[in-house]
């Protein structure tokens, strides 16, 4: 079971159950439209795991791993 987008390996999908963080993390994470509900790809991870390459809705995004850590996920069956 995966707990948070960090915990995700290359080529899952996970679904997005909720979202930690607090002020303007929060609303950065939302702001690229990373919100409740919404399947997220993970398509590829950095040397050291800092960043994940992510696709979500058909764009490719960049996260850093300590923001992935606050979203909690679960796998997603599409």
């Amino acid at each position: 079971m995966i707990s948070t987008l960090a915990d995700a390996k290359v080529g899952q999908t996970v679904r997005v159950k909720k979202i930690l963080g607090q002020g303007a993390l929060r609303r950065r994470i939302m702001d690229m439209g990373i919100t409740k509900g919404v399947c997220i790809t993970v398509r590829k991870l950095a040397p050291l795991g800092d960043p994940m390459q992510l696709t979500l809705r058909g764009y490719e995004l960049t996260l850093r791993h300590e923001n992935a850590s606050l979203i909690e996920t679960e796998i997603c069956f599409q």
